[in-house]
């Protein structure tokens, strides 16, 4: 079995000042006694509260964070391969998957009740235009989920990854964008995927839900600058 490693370091935690400790006390987040915890950055939060900070505006739709184990972290800035390698890869798989899977961009899985992620792209149940609200997707809704790394490689292939495992999501490319190469990690297996293979600009790449839908690497996968 591959390992993924969990040693990586993580991001760094979301810190809170002490008028954002005191508006989460006001707003009922925390207790008031759990003001110095939380600003500390020692105060583990759940979804629920997580989502309830946005309500309060304490978090905003714009804010680079994600909630992990109960820590939320701070994401790097999404760099221009970035953004071009989410845009061609939604670009791509959008006209195939009509009727059979939603394409969610950039949008939340809640993998637990202390972890909701939000990776570039996510292929989820198939949600019909104008049934309503779907609420956020869990695991048994995903059908696999895409992380484009550059700067976050590490983390990537690292703590998120296992944590994609533990939760059973049952899989997910990793494309590196320096190397132009994607790894596909499958059969999830406590924090690890038993199936690995990593592919390169020259070779084609299918989700394992849908082995029709058959990507080219180099069609989604941006140069890298000389």
């Amino acid at each position: 079995m591959t390992t993924t490693s969990t040693t990586t370091a993580m991001p760094p935690a979301r810190s809170f000042s002490a008028e954002e400790c005191a508006a989460l006390a006001r707003a009922g987040i925390i207790d008031a006694g759990e003001q110095a915890e939380a600003l500390a950055g020692r105060r583990l939060f759940t979804v629920d509260e997580y989502l309830a900070m946005g309500v309060a505006g304490i978090l905003h739709e714009d804010d680079r964070v994600e909630l992990i184990d109960g820590v939320i972290i701070v994401m790097p800035p999404i760099g221009d391969r970035h953004v071009g390698g989410t845009d061609w890869t939604t670009t791509l798989l959008v006209p195939p998957l009509i009727g059979r899977a939603t394409v969610q961009i950039a949008g939340p899985v809640r993998l637990n009740d202390r972890s909701m992620p939000e990776p570039d792209v996510a292929l989820k149940r198939w949600t019909a235009p104008g049934s309503g609200p779907t609420g956020h997707a869990t695991p048994e809704d995903v059908y696999l989920i895409i992380e484009f790394a550059d700067t976050s490689l590490a983390f990537d292939q690292g703590p998120k990854l296992a944590r994609y495992a533990a939760d059973g999501i049952p899989e997910v490319w990793v494309a590196n964008l320096r190397a132009r190469e994607v790894t596909a990690y499958g059969e999830p297996s406590g924090s690890e995927y038993a199936g690995v293979r990593t592919y390169r600009v020259g070779e084609s790449i299918s989700p394992r839900a849908f082995p029709d839908v058959v990507l080219a690497v180099s069609d989604f996968m941006p140069p890298v600058d000389e």
